[in-house]
C-alpha cells in the first residue's frame, strides 16, 4: 500500500481549496484536528479496521462521535473517507493541511534533528539562513539523534537537507558499490 502521506495530500489539498474559499481555515483546522485525535484513539481504530462493520454503520458511529465539533463539509469528508477505507490517514490529512496552512501564511515548520545538542545562537543561525533561502518564516523544532554520529538533518514539508556524517557515510558506501 502507498505511503499513507501520499494518499492524505490530495484529500488535505481538497479541503485546504475549500477551506480558503470559504475563508474558513481556522474552523477546518480545529475540525481536522478534533478528527486526527479521535482517529487516533485505539478504541476508535479498532472499529476502523474491525472487517464486520459495514461502511455505513463505520460512517454513523465516526459522525456521530464527532458530534458538533464538525460540520457538514467534515461529515462529507467522513462519507467520502469511509467510502474509499481511507478513515485510518486522517492523522496524516490533518498534518497536511497544516502544511498547505502554514505555507499560505508565509512560515514554514522545520525540524532540525541535530547528533549533539546545539547551542541557541547555532539554532538561530541555521533559522536564519533556511528564511532567507526559503523566503518564509520558519518555526523549527530541534531533536536528537545520536545515530547522526555529527552534524545535522532539516526536514521541511518534502525537502531534507541531510549535513551529517552518517548521511554522508551513506553516500560514499552507495558511490562505491556503484
Amino acid at each position: 500500500m502507498a505511503e499513507a502521506i501520499t494518499i492524505a495530500r490530495p484529500y488535505a489539498a481538497a479541503v485546504f481549496r475549500l477551506a480558503k474559499e470559504k475563508n474558513a481555515l481556522a474552523r477546518w483546522s480545529e475540525m481536522l484536528s478534533f478528527l486526527s485525535q479521535l482517529a487516533q484513539d485505539a478504541r476508535v481504530q479498532a472499529l476502523i479496521d474491525d472487517p464486520k462493520l459495514d461502511a455505513a454503520e463505520l460512517e454513523r458511529l465516526f459522525l456521530q462521535l464527532g458530534g458538533d465539533n464538525i460540520d457538514a463539509g467534515a461529515g462529507n469528508l467522513i462519507k467520502l473517507l469511509v467510502e474509499y477505507g481511507r478513515l485510518a490517514v486522517l492523522p496524516e490529512i490533518a498534518a497536511a493541511f497544516e502544511q498547505l496552512k502554514a505555507e499560505d501564511e508565509g512560515s514554514l515548520e522545520a525540524e532540525i534533528i541535530a547528533a549533539a545538542q546545539p547551542s541557541q545562537a547555532q539554532v538561530t543561525s541555521i533559522i536564519n539562513q533556511l528564511q532567507a533561502r526559503f523566503g518564509k518564516t520558519i518555526d523549527a523544532q530541534v531533536k536528537l539523534d545520536p545515530a547522526l554520529i555529527g552534524g545535522l538533518k532539516i526536514v521541511i514539508g518534502d525537502t531534507v537537507i541531510d549535513a551529517s556524517v552518517r548521511g554522508q557515510l551513506q553516500e560514499l558506501a552507495y558511490s562505491l558499490k556503484g
